[in-house]
């Protein structure tokens, strides 16, 4: 069993990531947390360079608040022992530097079936399963 586990939750994944939670939910010690993660991604600096108006910081905010009422949500209803957490950056190197960060035993992150493109660029999943320092399961 696990000490304290982070579950990456996609907000365009939610169903998939409700179920990653409840699976983590049995895999937590007695006194352990769960720490709920949404990674919020930027928008890179070559990007940005090409925009007028301030329109990307704006999306980030929302993206951030919006992620906050809805893992807080997904806490609460799961009676959570543990908190939210919310970072911007690119999705697997930030899962990756944050359970390194806070000392993970393990990461449980939701993973769709393959596409064409996945097999070119590699999955969030597998990014974070090839480079984490701690366990990983991924969920299907």
């Amino acid at each position: 069993m696990y000490k304290k586990i982070i579950v990456p939750i996609a907000m365009d994944q939610l169903e998939h990531g409700e179920k990653t939670l409840e699976r983590a939910l049995t895999l937590l010690d007695d006194g352990g947390e769960i720490i709920l993660l949404n990674v919020v991604e930027d928008m890179n600096a070559y990007a940005q360079g090409y925009m007028i108006i301030d329109f990307p910081l704006e999306l980030i905010e929302a993206s951030r608040k919006n992620a906050v009422e809805t893992l807080t949500g997904l806490k609460e209803k799961h009676a959570v022992n543990g908190r939210v957490e919310i970072r911007v950056g690119g999705a697997a190197g930030t899962i990756n530097a944050f359970a390194a960060e806070v000392g993970a035993d393990l990461v449980i992150i939701a993973s769709h079936r393959p596409g064409l493109i996945d097999y070119f660029l590699g999955s969030t999943a597998s990014r974070v399963a090839s480079h984490c320092g701690c366990a990983v399961l991924i969920d299907r």
